[in-house]
């Protein structure tokens, strides 16, 4: 049986828990605690699985964690319910991270230290490594497979439907079949030992529902290469950096699919590795002044450098989309934990006066999307476009609605002078006029027509016409010019989504990209304690009238985001020129995912409460 102190009540909950795994990083635990999850997932439970690793390569403590919320809330929570403790390490912050009333899953091979004995949580010991010197020869193996047996052990403590671990094996292995039967088998070993040792199910436990329906799960980082694919992209120029590289990775495998023509079997695409990200975004506005789709993927320190390419493409006006999947700065900073926190440098990149369209992810499928819908709004506003996600969305499995994707669509290619329309004009071609009073010029691709449509692209001032200059006149009319194409990209861009409660009006939540789940979880949880909240969800910037609408017509804004300089805050203070006392911070920057809880404390901290009805989100 497991050892609990007597009279300590034991958590009860059926799937609504978060269980975290503690391992030592390169053990291959990350097979074994993704295969958990997944078992979750398949018997139809939404969950919210967190990966965290450190940035060193090997040996050091690493993380798992799984949010399982029938409910549907996808935030990430806070506390432990379920420790699984297999890094001596970690084993004492590990301890103490457990719930009253939890459960600490720990290797008794060896006496556990009598020091981290609490007497309010439930011990559960299982001799893993000498169940794995038992049965195994081979080193590797006993590494590998004591992982497998924990997950056994975990589905008869919770009630994990075996069927569907065994069957998630079977896919996973699926052309290596001589690998099925040995993983089963450990799985096998540690169930048995957990029905034979414990009373199982313990007071935690899973039950199947429907309440997946037809999402799945995916991480942001594939779903924007997937979305560069979709989006006509052939070109892009990258410098590996973490936690970006895997979009381009995506990207490839999905080129390697798609972008092969069939009868010659070349490859219509390129990829090239750059030696720096300078570099990298240099080739990437080479390629789109060109006339191909390209695009480049970074994330903080890499933005710092490519600043000064981005003030060239916003300048000369060339279409330039970069995703920059955001990690805890300044310099290094943390590498593979989340923020958001590149906000700034992003919305103004680059030295002089300029202005950045930015976007900003919530979920996969909004990374799918949004990826497609940068390459339009870089080609139709001639202006770089940069994609805000991070680590925690693009790097971590997240439940995400089904990606779409209407065949009848047609790339927004923006303004282009074709041969015809060239051969046609009786004017003079002038790049940077403004024919149509929306702020944007026509362009040209190179070699369009023998001798129309030229023009020389610079990045020092220039007139109309392309023709250098330093008058301060055409500079200026240049600067107005591009500040009103700035308005126009306001009817472009992405509106907010904005829900509205009963009983709202007075308390108002702004938020963006990965802070929504527990924004949504933080509204009902301050409706059952009275107070009613609207939400703002900020997707894109420049930010529309509708963003300001909605800050106007409450008595109270909180403006959450996950830095410490309140960066959001203070672009809607800057071109929004809104009174900075009317927006309240709620700020979150330690590298893990904010709260619901951490968001409902600082706003109760700050309001009245009201008497009103609590408002239940359809799930």
């Amino acid at each position: 049986m497991s050892s609990v102190a007597k009279g300590v009540k034991s958590i009860e909950a059926v799937n609504d828990f978060v269980i975290k795994f503690a391992n030592v990083n390169g053990t291959g635990s990350a097979s074994a605690n993704n295969l958990f999850a997944k078992s979750i997932f398949r018997m139809g439970i939404p969950m919210s699985p967190k990966n965290i690793f450190p940035s060193n390569i090997q040996g050091l403590p690493t993380w798992y964690e799984v949010r399982v919320s029938e409910k549907g809330y996808l935030g990430r929570r806070g506390g432990t319910d379920f420790m699984v403790s297999v890094n001596p390490q970690s084993m004492a912050k590990d301890v103490k991270e457990v719930s009253p009333g939890g459960y600490f899953l720990y290797d008794n091979t060896k006496p556990l230290d009598l020091r981290l004995h609490r007497d309010d949580i439930n011990f559960i010991g299982i001799p893993l490594m000498q169940i794995c010197m038992d049965e195994y020869k081979d080193a590797r193996q006993r590494q590998l497979f004591k992982n497998m047996i924990y997950v056994g052990a975990l589905a008869a403590l919770l009630d994990i439907e075996f069927d569907v671990l065994t069957g998630l094996i079977a896919d996973q292995f699926k052309g290596k079949e001589k690998l099925i039967a040995p993983n089963v088998h450990a799985l096998e070993l540690g169930f048995q030992y957990a029905k034979a040792n414990f009373e199982c199910p313990c007071s935690i436990t899973v039950k199947r529902c429907d309440n997946v329906g037809d999402r799945i799960l995916l991480d942001g980082n594939t779903a924007c290469g997937l979305g560069a694919v979709y989006a006509g992209a052939t070109v892009a120029g990258w410098y590996p950096i973490t936690p970006s590289t895997s979009v381009i990775e995506g990207f490839e495998k999905y080129c390697k699919r798609m972008r092969i023509d069939p009868a010659s079997g070349q490859k219509n695409y390129a990829i090239v590795q750059a030696e720096d990200e300078l570099a990298a975004i240099g080739m990437v506005i080479g390629a789109s002044w060109n006339g191909a789709r390209a695009f480049t993927a970074t994330s903080g320190p890499g933005v710092s450098l490519m600043s000064e390419f981005l003030g060239l493409a916003y300048f000369a006006e060339i279409p330039t989309v970069l995703i920059d999947v955001q990690r805890a700065g300044p310099s290094t900073g943390m590498p593979t934990r989340t923020q958001q926190s590149d906000i700034v440098a992003a919305a103004y990149a680059s030295h002089g006066d300029t202005k950045h369209v930015l976007l900003f992810p919530s979920t996969p499928k909004d990374c799918f999307d949004m990826t497609a819908q940068a390459f339009d709004l870089a080609e139709r506003l001639q202006t770089p476009v940069i994609m805000l996600t991070d680590l925690d969305l693009g790097m971590n499995d997240n439940l995400s609605e089904p990606l779409s994707w209407d065949d009848a669509r047609e790339y927004d290619r923006g303004k282009v002078f074709n041969a015809e329309e060239l051969e046609a004009m009786s004017e003079r071609f002038g790049r940077y006029l403004d024919v149509d009073g929306d702020g944007i010029p026509y362009r040209t691709y190179p070699g369009t027509h023998p001798t129309k449509g030229s023009f020389f692209t610079r990045g020092t001032s220039r007139d109309e016409y392309a023709v250098y200059t330093e008058d301060g006149s055409e500079y200026v009319k240049n600067m107005e010019r591009l500040l009103h194409k700035w308005e126009t990209a306001k009817s472009y861009v992405p509106a907010p989504e904005i829900i509205s409660v009963e009983g709202g009006k007075k308390v108002g939540l702004v938020h963006f990209g990965t802070s929504k789940d527990a924004t949504l979880e933080a509204v009902d949880k301050l409706a059952e304690q009275g107070i009613a909240a609207d939400s703002c969800r900020i997707k894109a910037f420049p930010f529309n009238h509708e963003v300001e609408d909605f800050i106007a017509e409450h008595d109270t804004v909180f403006v959450i985001e996950q830095n410490r300089d309140a960066q959001m805050r203070q672009l809607l203070v800057n071109e929004c020129e809104i009174n900075p006392k009317s927006l309240v911070k709620i700020l979150h920057y330690d590298g893990m995912p904010i709260t619901a809880d951490t968001i409902v404390q600082r706003v109760k901290d700050v309001v009245q409460h009201d008497n009103v009805t609590p408002i239940k989100r359809a799930q």
